[in-house]
């Protein structure tokens, strides 16, 4: 049996195991369609939203699709053949996803997107995400202020630096790296920041499925090619999955805490925390899941009920074929000065975690 139709069995049996009945007599069921489990953020984000969606009442079915997009496919499609209520969906890749939307809309089943825009598609009646653009946007202003980057400029000092973008089927990874370069574009076309690789474009930066392996592989490549004779001083990650991967090359070719670059990251993973209190990731980006959750959870008691969402965005999330209405959760950096203050004290994480 091939991959796909492996897949779409496991898919299928899945399904059956979910069990999509309705638990409590005349109670709303929800679909949610997260994409993987690899990735510490996307259990959080399912665990979040199904316990606040259970607390007002509603019976919730929660589906991973471990980055498998026919599981995907095969897990939207059972859900409109079992007739829920709404569905909020976090895409592989949505460009798949576009014909089992349109029969959510015919089955009259409206469809939150979650975190990543839904394209192609006016199946969608609501966005909750971070804003992405402002994800890129702290990166790079945490990058220029750690490095200031304008009295190196003035000094006439300059700092390499490498890029690693997300996923190029994830509508939010060309947001993000789009928010970075509006910061240090100048930085790059005046020599202050010097990418060795040449590697500064999103189509030569981004990496498929956000793969943790690829970015140490290309970080391996790139140090062997272009910095035998000269340090890496920045490695510019758009996810902690990245920042380990990078770690992980860094280590290979030789680096130690006296010349370690300073690493992004984006999702404060516990991982993450731990190494930024070790010093080998420099800073992450927070990005509050219970929050997302929440206001996801608010669009679907909106749709539901006939009612309106909170919403802050009506302009910047086009998916090609409408402009979705978004909630645009605000990102925060974290790094060993404040993660205290903002991960423990704010109930995100225990001491006992960060261990």
């Amino acid at each position: 049996m091939n991959k796909k139709l492996v897949s779409m069995a496991l898919a299928a049996t899945m399904i059956v195991g979910a069990g999509l009945s309705v638990s409590a007599e005349g109670a709303k069921t929800v679909g949610i369609l997260m994409p993987t489990q690899s990735s510490e953020r996307w259990i959080n984000d399912g665990a979040n939203m199904k316990s606040q969606l259970e607390e007002k009442g509603y019976n919730v079915e929660l589906q991973y699709a471990e980055d498998d997009t026919a599981m995907q496919v095969s897990q939207l499609e059972n859900y409109v053949g079992k007739g829920v209520d709404c569905l909020v969906i976090a895409a592989i890749d949505s460009g798949v996803l576009v014909n089992a939307e349109a029969q959510a809309k015919e089955a009259g089943i409206p469809i939150i997107a979650y975190d990543r825009l839904l394209m192609d598609t006016d199946a969608v009646s609501y966005y909750a995400t971070f804003d992405n653009k402002g994800v890129g946007t702290v990166i790079a202003n945490y990058i220029k202020e750690a490095k200031d980057l304008d009295a190196a400029r003035e000094a006439g000092e300059s700092y390499t630096i490498e890029f690693f973008m997300g996923s190029p089927d994830d509508n939010n990874a060309l947001f993000l790296y789009n928010g970075i370069m509006e910061v240090l574009q100048e930085y790059l076309d005046d020599g202050t920041l010097v990418c060795k690789s040449g590697r500064t474009s999103f189509e030569d930066t981004c990496i498929l499925r956000w793969s943790q392996e690829t970015a140490q592989s290309n970080c391996e490549n790139i140090l062997t090619a272009n910095y035998a004779d000269e340090e890496l001083d920045i490695a510019c990650t758009a996810f902690d999955g990245f920042a380990y991967g990078v770690k992980a090359a860094l280590e290979g070719a030789g680096y130690t805490a006296e010349n370690w670059p300073l690493v992004t990251g984006q999702d404060a993973e516990v991982m993450a925390t731990k190494n930024i209190i070790a010093g080998s990731q420099t800073m992450s980006i927070y990005k509050d899941t219970r929050l997302l959750a929440e206001k996801a959870v608010t669009m679907v008691d909106a749709v539901l009920q006939g009612t309106e969402p909170e919403i802050n965005d009506t302009e910047q999330y086009n998916n090609g074929v409408i402009t979705v209405p978004t909630y645009m959760c605000t990102p925060v950096a974290v790094d060993q000065s404040n993660y205290k203050e903002i991960l423990i004290d704010g109930g995100y994480y225990t001491e006992d975690q960060l261990q």
